[in-house]
């Protein structure tokens, strides 16, 4: 299959403040599966220096970033996530999917196969938070998010596409 980029683009609901750059979705972005993909994964992704990388799942609440971006990449078994909070949109991932979720963008898993694997990574390694949308986090998330810096690189397509150029026309 072809790999084929979309973009989500999610306004602030009130909770989850979200982004104005578009969350970034790589279908079918790479064939590896299994332990194979995620070791490939973690080395792609530290090539473009995106890294400080676990692997796990998507937490099965709302949740965002404020201090950093952060990339996804499904390397075996599939997920509905619930991207942008309760007003944003609920799509299917599955393996071979990588998603670049920048800081502020609300995150979730609504169910998922029971082999679902995915490897997690920031950019420079940043460190990150866990905020749920409670609205005493939220004046700090906001100056969080406003410094947040740009990426050198995209995670998956380096440093001259994907977010390089989707995001630069935002800046």
């Amino acid at each position: 299959m072809e790999m084929k980029i979309e973009t989500y683009l999610f306004k602030d609901d009130g909770l989850i403040p979200n982004s104005k750059y578009p969350l970034i979705i790589y279908k079918n972005a790479f064939s590896k599966r299994g332990k194979e993909a995620g070791s490939w994964l973690e080395k792609h992704f530290e090539s473009n220096n995106w890294t400080n990388s676990w692997r796990n799942g998507v937490f099965s609440y709302h949740h965002y970033h404020s201090i950093s971006h952060e990339v996804l990449g499904i390397y075996e078994g599939s997920a509905t996530l619930f991207l942008g909070g309760e007003k944003g949109q609920k799509l299917l991932v599955s393996a071979g999917d990588i998603i670049v979720i920048p800081a502020g963008v609300g995150h979730k898993n609504l169910g998922s196969s029971n082999d679902f694997k995915v490897i997690g990574a920031y950019p420079n390694g940043m460190d990150y938070d866990i905020l749920r949308g409670k609205p005493e986090e939220r004046k700090q998330a906001d100056q969080n998010i406003e410094n947040v810096p740009f990426p050198d690189s995209d995670p998956f397509l380096g440093k001259s596409e994907g977010l390089r150029t989707l995001w630069s026309k935002i800046r």
